[in-house]
């Protein structure tokens, strides 16, 4: 078989990687890739947001199956594009994607099928937000309606911060387009947890819950990243908390986009705060999250093809879907002064020892052919063991043994969940 990524970053590095355990699977494209993925895959020189010019490749090619990672490319209708040319794909068309596209939507749509969620008020108006934030409760969240590369979310602790996140978002347009709307929310509080999912449209299958760290310095200080590293499975998700989030938040999600027309398949992402009132939504993603994937995946104890087809063919249902009772942790290594200005093009050292575990996010190849960091987050260093203070450690060890200038990682991933295990 002849598999295409579409997508350049830690995730879906770990996605291919995974893919290729597949002995069906022959060749493996990346659209566009990046230096590190270049090792596992064919990297093409296709961006993830020029529809046209995947839907021509993948047919000159013979793509026999497409996997849609990003956001972008999804709310932009490539799965649409590829499956009018007749190619299979993993991934939500466009009118389902929107339940990430659209900030406003996946609220209402929360709001019009009982599933839980913060309180929220949505404004078109910059001056009437502003008027609104005068007397709202605070803190307060102030969240950008579009796609905003996950940082479209400003926690607002003083009202001085609320109106500043208004105007940084609908007046100075930091977001772009993406803030012509804006939704200004209750603040939850509680242990947070991500949730990625299997389905069909029909069927639900959750994966290993997650817990990512998003602040970009040790304690949860700093500003909002991509995300700085993960452990899974989340200890604050228990067996009663999961069987409560079947029942009253995901097949609720899924018959409620269902009902609208917007039948879902593919990896619908949960990220949900555990109040002292239950479960809540927090935000839903419409793909594969990073850098959750990089420790949801490693867990996976199956075959990642062979069930991103029955989601395709809307056969979850009779597919096993297994994970292992192990732990993972996975430890960002990014560049200094990342998520603002930060320098690129030091060389990176990968030993061959550890070079499975290691998914590469941000990097090219130099004229010298050597990797080298081309972005803010770089790798993610990823360690599977049978318990999670192992699992940390030797994330950690990865960690250490690789190298570049201007490295930085937080040194505190995993902290939270370890004491949750030593509190329950």
């Amino acid at each position: 078989m002849k598999i295409m990524v579409v997508g350049g970053g830690g995730r879906e590095h770990a996605i291919i990687k995974k893919i290729k355990e597949n002995k069906a699977v022959e060749t493996v494209y990346a659209l566009p890739g990046n230096g590190g993925i270049a090792r596992d895959a064919v990297c093409v020189n296709i961006g993830a947001k020029d529809i046209d010019g995947i839907v021509a490749f993948a047919v000159e090619k013979g793509i026999d199956y497409a996997i849609v990672a990003p956001d972008d490319p999804l709310v932009l209708g490539c799965v649409d594009a590829l499956e009018a040319k007749g190619i299979p794909c993993f991934g939500p068309r466009a009118n389902a994607a929107i339940i990430e596209g659209s900030k406003v939507f996946s609220k209402d749509l929360m709001k019009k099928y009982g599933i839980p969620t913060a309180k929220y008020e949505v404004f078109d108006d910059a001056e009437k937000a502003l008027e609104y934030v005068k007397t709202a409760p605070i803190p307060t969240v102030v969240k950008a309606d579009g796609l905003a590369l996950g940082k479209g979310v400003i926690i607002a602790m003083t009202r001085e911060e609320a109106r500043d996140a208004v105007i940084s978002i609908m007046q100075d347009k930091q977001f772009g387009k993406s803030g012509d709307k804006i939704v200004i929310e209750e603040f939850l509080e509680g242990p947070e947890v991500s949730v990625l999912s299997f389905t069909d449209g029909n069927t639900v299958v959750p994966m290993i819950s997650s817990m990512d760290h998003k602040r970009a310095k040790d304690n949860d200080t700093g500003l909002n990243t991509g995300g700085m590293g993960t452990v899974a499975p989340n200890p604050y998700y228990t067996a009663g908390i999961a069987a409560e989030c079947m029942e009253k938040i995901f097949l609720p999600t899924i018959r409620a986009m269902k009902a609208e027309g917007r039948t879902f398949k593919g990896c619908l992402y949960f990220g949900l705060m555990i109040t002292k009132d239950g479960p809540k939504v927090i935000e839903y993603n419409c793909r594969f999250g990073d850098p959750e994937t990089q420790v949801v995946l490693p867990l996976l104890d199956c075959d990642l093809l062979t069930v991103m087809q029955a989601v395709t063919n809307g056969k979850l249902a009779d597919t096993e879907v297994k994970f292992s009772d192990k732990h993972a942790c996975c430890v960002i290594l990014a560049s200094e002064g990342y998520p603002e200005s930060y320098k690129k093009g030091f060389t990176i050292d990968i030993p061959d020892a550890v070079a499975d575990k290691v998914y590469v996010a941000g990097a090219s190849v130099n004229e010298k052919g050597e990797l080298v960091t081309s972005g803010g987050r770089v790798l993610g260093c990823t360690a599977v063991e049978d318990t999670l203070p192992a699992a940390i450690e030797a994330a950690y060890g990865i960690c250490d043994s690789v190298s570049f200038e201007n490295a930085y990682c937080r040194r505190d991933i995993g902290a939270r969940a370890l004491k949750a295990l030593a509190e329950a």
